[in-house]
């Protein structure tokens, strides 16, 4: 039976299989046993690489909170924000550094609690984060898609 793919060279199908028996390879060494009474799941198991991402990667989206009065630093990178979501006292200084190869800013997205204004590549931007508690949702006013939180209590 030939292989279901249309690949044209052997070099590529034997890629393409050896990748998918390691893939299913994988997924049966990692099956549950359903509460240790040597049963199994009836679903199937989905390969990591084909479920959707939902959430950020957790380098994006951990949360810090520094002593009061302290520092913290928040950069751009790869068209996010590293973290996307930080916790923070009233007054604490963030200094933005963006690491990408375009032009960003990081700004409140209700009011104007705070904006960098546009930090180029390599360069850094500091502000002062609100005295008010609360969460702040921001993004990139150049690239809206690039979103984060900034919480202040």
């Amino acid at each position: 039976m030939p292989f279901p793919f249309p690949f044209r060279t052997g070099r590529t199908r034997f890629a393409v299989a050896a990748a998918l028996t390691l893939s299913l390879t994988a997924l049966a060494g990692c099956s549950d046993s359903g509460g240790g009474g040597g049963g199994s799941s009836s679903a199937p198991a989905t390969p990591p690489s084909l479920v959707p991402a939902t959430t950020a990667p957790p380098s994006a989206s951990a949360s810090s909170r520094p002593p009061a009065g302290g520092a913290v630093k928040v950069s751009i990178k790869d068209f996010t924000f590293r973290p996307a979501r930080q916790t923070v006292a009233p007054g604490t200084r963030i200094t933005v550094t963006n690491d990408d190869t375009t032009t960003h800013t990081m700004t409140a997205t209700k009011g104007k609690a705070f904006d960098t204004g546009d930090i180029a590549p390599g360069k850094s931007a500091t502000f002062t984060a609100p005295s008010k508690a609360g969460a702040y949702p921001y993004d990139c006013t150049i690239h809206p898609f690039m979103t984060g939180t900034l919480t202040v209590k």
